[in-house]
Parts: C-alpha cells; structure tokens; sequence
C-alpha cells in the first residue's frame, strides 16, 4: 500500500509518503513564530497550518514521484493536540479522502510516537517504551500490537516541556531542549546536583520541584554567574531530568521482564539520555531501539507508518475510519 501521513498536532505541519520500499518522503513546515512568545500560540499555530498544509502535502507527493490518485491509505493525527490545529489536518484529510476515494484512518500521535522505532526496525514484542517530549512523559507496556499499559506518567511538568522552562529561566531561546543539549556536551554534569524527584520510587515522573530549584539557585548566584557556567548548569540540569528517565526505564524493564526496551519522542534526541539508555540496556542485556532524528520530533513518517499497522492489525475502531473520525485535544 502507498499510505499518505499527515500531522498537524502542534506546531509543524508535516507530511510524508509510505511504500512497500519504505518512506519515500518525509516533509516537515516547521513554525518559527512563537520564538518571540517563549511558547506556542495556539491561533497563530493553527493559521500557519492553513497555509503551508497544501505546499507541504504537495511537496510529500512530488519527492515520493507519486501522485494523489496512487495513494491508498491516508493517516491522520486525530489527537492528542491542540484543537484548532488539529482540526487543520484532518479537515484536509478528509476532504482528500472524499476526492480520491480512499479510506481515511485517524492515529493517536503517542501511538504514532511509539511505532516510529519500527520505520527502520521489525516490529518485535512485548517491548517498554519510555515516550518523552515536551508534553509527555510516560512508560508504557506493549505486550502485543496496540495493546498499551501505561507503568506510570508525569504528574506535572513533562521532560520537554522542563527543558523549555528552565532554558527560558537561563535567559535561552525557545525551543530550550536542542540548546541545552549541545551546551551540556561542553559542562561538567557533576557541577550542581539539582533534585531527582521520585527517582527510588514506582514508574511516576515529577519535573516540577527541578524547575522551581533552578530558579532559586539563578537567583542565590546572580546572572554574571549563570551566565559564565551556563554549560556546566546545562549539563547539571541535562543529568538530573536523565538520570530518572533512565532509571524508571530499567526499573520497567526488569518488573515486566521484557528483551527490548525503546524511546520515543522530541526528547529521545537527547544525546546524554540516549547514552544512559543504551548503558541501561547494556547492564540488563536488553535491546534498546531509537527512532533516527528525523523521527523523533513531531513527523508525519510515523503517523503513516502507525496507521498501516492499524490497517494490518485490524486494531481500528468506527470512530477511527473514515469521515466519523474527530479530533481530540486529549485521548486516552
């Protein structure tokens, strides 16, 4: 099957073409107006995607050197995101549907986030996957194709979403997270020891004590002091929000028993969390699976990819085929 991805949740609007040789295009918009705003501003994110969500389609199209009418499937993001970005792309993909007479499924973009480590490897079970990006964070258990058992979640601020504030309080720009990453490979990590909550206890993730640290400490230093030991801070930083991901990643894996342990999400990019992971895996003589860069922010590659799984499997419900399907700012 040729299966058109698009996503919409957020802020980039993207969209890429499947085949049975593989992803033959993957084109992601990204939006570079909330810089200014420190955060995504939903408005501003949904009229960007009404206007780049035709070039960007067309674009996904004309570098897989297919056309609209050989498309098979179309996968859409249905939720979790914002509403009214949402509502960009699956407007559309309706309306493609109806025109090229295809069906039409809708994907859950965490869903979607976990089955992107499959892009590039053969899908293996039951595996743990830690999903981390700025507006989730949460291991979940995978016996068998879609069947999901949430270990533990976030209980306030997601991983990503910690990285962007404490980069905003250390003066840097938004997105904070790629920055503090590189900056932490030239820090001492060893420099400050920030507060690892819950980091001995269950499957739970709480970030906010961290945030609400940091700004103590900027404020006790000074911004002279910050600002002359900000890689060793982002490095402080970068191995407090880890070193509990890593932890609860080898705590789920040795509970559940599992061979293959994988990451998802904006921030499995991460450089010293991947390495964590991998020495993780190491010990426990498991295999770890990272999605490739591409894959691990926002895309419309594993929307596709996510969605003929869902086809294959037969995991699809009424409410997730065809025009029925409606958009979420929230799913289970």
């Amino acid at each position: 099957m040729i299966v058109l991805g698009i996503e919409s949740s957020c802020d980039e609007t993207a969209a890429a073409v499947y085949t049975p040789d593989g992803i033959r295009s993957n084109v992601i918009a990204s939006q570079t107006i909330h810089e200014k705003f420190g955060g995504i501003v939903p408005e501003l994110a949904s009229r960007a995607h009404h206007t780049r969500i035709t070039p960007t389609v067309k674009q996904a199209l004309e570098e897989a050197g297919t056309d609209r009418d050989d498309v098979d499937l179309i996968a859409v993001t249905s939720g979790p995101g914002l509403m009214g970005s949402l509502l960009v792309g699956l407007c559309f993909a309706k309306g493609l549907s109806l025109a090229c007479r295809v069906p039409l499924v809708g994907v859950n973009h965490i869903d979607a986030h976990i089955y992107s480590n499959f892009i590039d490897h053969e899908p293996r079970y039951p595996f743990v996957c830690l999903i981390v990006s700025g507006g989730h964070t949460r291991l979940v258990h995978v016996p068998r194709p879609f069947d999901h058992r949430v270990l533990g979640k976030t209980r306030d601020d997601a991983a990503g979403e910690a990285f962007d504030k404490i980069g905003k309080l250390l003066g840097l720009a938004y997105p904070a997270g790629p920055e503090i990453d590189r900056r932490s490979q030239n820090g001492d990590p060893d420099f400050h020891s920030f507060p690892r909550a819950m980091i001995r206890e269950g499957f739970e993730f709480s970030f906010s004590g961290l945030k609400t640290s940091l700004l103590y400490y900027v404020e006790e230093k000074g911004e002279d002091f910050v600002q002359n030991h900000l890689d060793d801070i982002c490095a402080s930083v970068s191995q407090a929000i880890t070193e509990v991901l890593s932890v609860k990643l080898r705590r789920a894996a040795e509970q559940t028993g599992v061979e293959t342990v994988m990451l998802a999400g904006g921030v499995s990019a991460n450089s010293m969390l991947r390495i964590k992971a991998k020495s993780a895996a190491d010990v426990m003589g498991v295999e770890l699976l990272i999605p490739r860069m591409e894959y691990c922010t926002d895309n419309a590659a594993m929307i596709a990819i996510t969605g003929l799984m869902k086809m294959e499997e037969e995991a699809i419900g009424e409410e997730e085929l065809g025009l029925g399907v409606r958009p979420f700012a929230r799913m289970p």
